[in-house]
């Protein structure tokens, strides 16, 4: 009986090991990620969307905010990978690439500061000038932030593998590459043995 039961406890452990992502996962992977940094919490939203992604927006206040489709959450199979995607995202705000981003004034002006509708053609065109942008961040740039996400996964107790675990699901599963978001960088064999060899700095 003890077997039988022993049996069935690893078939469960299995399946939950190898099933899909859910959002509380996302969400406990992002608090741990950005905890590890001292980052102040910024907002997760999910969207219904089958293609695997991630990205960076513009929200109503002038924040970042972070995005994360539920195709993605299909594609990937534990927290670490998860959290390798966020700490990557991660890693774009935090190491500046985006700094040299600015709206507010500037397109309110050119909107017509009277406009009702002005802040919801702000943060349109906010977001759209967010996805050029990292639609065309630098390898240099793309090898600073996967650098970032594999150390921090560390930091945060996650292995260290997840990021490049979560890269090689987009090649397994047949997905293309997109315009914006996580979904830009294709898993290209120099960038996936750049990965094995920055989780290969940290035991787990």
């Amino acid at each position: 009986m003890k077997k039988i039961l022993a049996i069935i406890s690893i078939f469960i452990l299995s399946s939950a090991a190898f099933g899909e992502v859910n959002k509380k996962t996302v969400l406990r992977a992002w608090q741990s990620v950005t905890k590890a940094e001292n980052f102040s919490q910024l907002p997760l939203n999910f969207e219904y969307d089958d293609e695997p992604n991630a990205w960076v927006a513009y929200d109503d206040d002038g924040d970042y905010t972070i995005h994360v489709t539920t195709g993605l959450m299909k594609i990937l199979k534990s927290e670490n990978e998860i959290a390798g995607v966020l700490a990557h995202e991660l890693g774009h705000i935090q190491l500046g690439h985006y700094d040299n981003f600015a709206l507010s004034d500037t397109v309110r002006s050119i909107m017509g500061a009277n406009s009702e509708n002005a802040d919801d053609l702000a943060r349109a065109v906010g977001n759209i000038d967010l996805e050029l942008k990292e639609s065309s961040f630098s390898r240099e740039q793309e090898t600073e932030a996967d650098n970032y996400g594999v150390k921090i996964l560390s930091k945060a107790g996650y292995n260290p593998w997840g990021l490049y675990n979560a890269m090689k699901r987009f090649d397994e599963n047949g997905f293309d590459t997109e315009d914006n978001g996580f979904n830009s960088h294709p898993a290209s064999d120099e960038r996936l043995d750049n990965l094995a060899r920055q989780a290969r700095k940290f035991k787990k």
